[in-house]
């Protein structure tokens, strides 16, 4: 049984979300106007209450089940997937001050020949416009709000996000069950982010604007003549 909250919102509002985003996935790639899906993830940091027993013949390694609480770190996933490449950038908290400053990561660092970024990012109360105004002088804000053109998933649309996948596959696979501490989380999401580029590692994503219009009807405000 699905709880009412978890299904999508029906409406036009929805629906016109939905269809910025498939439209920004459906252009030609333009190096001028790079498309860099956006999403961020947290992980709580736990080092080990004592030293484990290593592996012995016929016997595995052991570890105590009890851990030491160090905090949580937190990562956003850049993702850009026409140009099949990602940023894991860390950040000790969430918030929009952070999230202005993944911003201006790209824009300035990641992406700076380019014209505008176009970010496709989730969660309109952390990730929207506003932000670099909570994290920088008003010049600052106002340049990095002028550059790039920020497209949000609907509520309950987060699966649009291509980033997603991204960040999912850093924190299932990409790190261990334990991280100690921040360094570490630093240093193991930066060796998952180059070994990821080299393998190539990409999403083909095949869901379009006519497909949305078949597949999910249901979800588009009813029209009478």
């Amino acid at each position: 049984m699905v709880e009412e909250w978890c299904v999508p919102e029906h409406g036009a509002e929805f629906v016109a979300a939905m269809e910025d985003v498939l439209a920004v996935y459906e252009r030609p790639y333009d190096p001028a106007r790079p498309v860099v899906c956006l999403d961020e993830s947290s992980r709580q940091l736990v080092g080990e209450f004592r030293e484990g027993l290593p592996a012995r013949p016929g016997s595995p390694g052991k570890r105590d089940y009890q851990y030491v609480r160090n905090g949580v770190a937190d990562v956003f996933m850049a993702f850009e997937p026409l140009a099949n490449t990602r940023r894991a950038i860390p950040a000790r908290r969430r918030g929009r001050e952070e999230f202005a400053r993944v911003v201006r990561h790209i824009c300035d660092e990641t992406r700076p020949g380019a014209e505008r970024a176009v970010p496709v990012t989730d969660d309109p109360d952390t990730h929207g416009t506003a932000s670099p105004c909570a994290a920088f002088p008003p010049e600052e804000a106002r340049r990095l709000a002028d550059r790039p053109g920020i497209h949000l998933a609907p509520r309950h649309g987060s699966w649009l996000d291509m980033a997603e996948t991204g960040i999912g596959v850093l924190m299932g696979h990409g790190l261990p069950a334990r991280v100690p501490d921040y360094d570490t989380f630093c240093r193991l999401r930066e060796a998952w982010e180059d070994d990821r580029d080299a393998r190539g590692g990409g999403v083909d994503w095949q869901f379009t604007n006519a497909d949305a219009r078949v597949k999910l009807k249901q979800l588009y405000p009813k029209i009478t003549a």
